[in-house]
Formats: C-alpha cells, sequence, structure tokens
C-alpha cells in the first residue's frame, strides 16, 4: 500500500488555488506522483477542496486516463489497433504476460515493477506492432523483442 504524503498533496491544491474547477489537473498531479490515484489522496483533496469524495471518484472514474489501482514502475502499453492487430499484437502481449508473470485480471506483478495495459490504439500504426515502456515506443514488436525487453528492464532492477 501506498504511502500518502500530505505535504505534497497540500502543494498540489496551494499550486491550484483550492479550487473545485482544478480537480482535474490536480488528479493529473496526484497520479504523476503515485502512477494511480490512491484513495487516501482522494480523500484527502475532496475534503480540502470542499467537495464530496464521491464528486472527485465520480471524475477520476469517468475519464480512462485515471487508475484507482496501482500500478508497476514499469507501465506496458501494448497496442491492439487495427494495424498491430494484424501483425500479431496478440503474440505480443502474451509474451509480455508469460515474462512478467501477470494475467489480463492483474494490475501489477508481485514484484511491483510491471503493469501491462490493451490500448486501442497508440498512434504508430507504421511501427507495428508496438508497445509503450513509460511511454517510450518500441516499434516492430516480436514475441522474442517483448521477451528480451522484459528481461532487460529485469535485470536493469536487479530482479
Amino acid at each position: 500500500m501506498t504511502k500518502v504524503d500530505y505535504g505534497f498533496i497540500d502543494s498540489v491544491l496551494e499550486q491550484n488555488n483550492y479550487s473545485k474547477s482544478s480537480s482535474i489537473a490536480i488528479m493529473q498531479a496526484i497520479q504523476g506522483e503515485y502512477r494511480y490515484l490512491p484513495v487516501e489522496a482522494l480523500n484527502y483533496a475532496a475534503e480540502k477542496l470542499g467537495m464530496s469524495a464521491a464528486a472527485l471518484y465520480g471524475v477520476a472514474t469517468f475519464y480512462e486516463n485515471f487508475s484507482m489501482n496501482e500500478k508497476g514502475k514499469y507501465i506496458i502499453k501494448c497496442c491492439n489497433g487495427t494495424a498491430c492487430h494484424v501483425r500479431k499484437s496478440d503474440d505480443v502481449q502474451e509474451a509480455l504476460y508469460d515474462a512478467t508473470g501477470l494475467t489480463p485480471k492483474d494490475h501489477m506483478s508481485a514484484d511491483g515493477l510491471f503493469t501491462i495495459e490493451r490500448v486501442a490504439c497508440l498512434g504508430a500504426c507504421g511501427l507495428a506492432p508496438v508497445c509503450t515502456v513509460n511511454d517510450v515506443v518500441h516499434p516492430a514488436m516480436t514475441p522474442e523483442k517483448a521477451r528480451r525487453l522484459i528481461a532487460e528492464l529485469k535485470e536493469a532492477e536487479g530482479v
């Protein structure tokens, strides 16, 4: 479980003048710090903004870009757009699952390193199949390249 730094949340709120109309910017800053929106952080921000936690949760759950689930250090997005799909992105994603020990239902690997997300399109169709790792594009992926990528990331972490 993530330890929330309330001083950080206070500084974000202050930078946004404790304005309810800045709730999206506030949540973006919180998610930028933690890679997801911790419940404690949202409850605290809602209270400080003078709004109900339900209202803030409503905004957070409406937008797909916000996550209520803890994410790994490496967020891997695997494209499933048409160009990637016809070039076997399913095989790439399976290799990523195998290499990380994740399943499609998991939000984060047991070691806290990996999150795999299937996305509709990454906008890099000419590079298909494509994945990103923390927004760094990895073009022309194959299952072998995917396994090698995970091995390199684990090695960099000393795993």
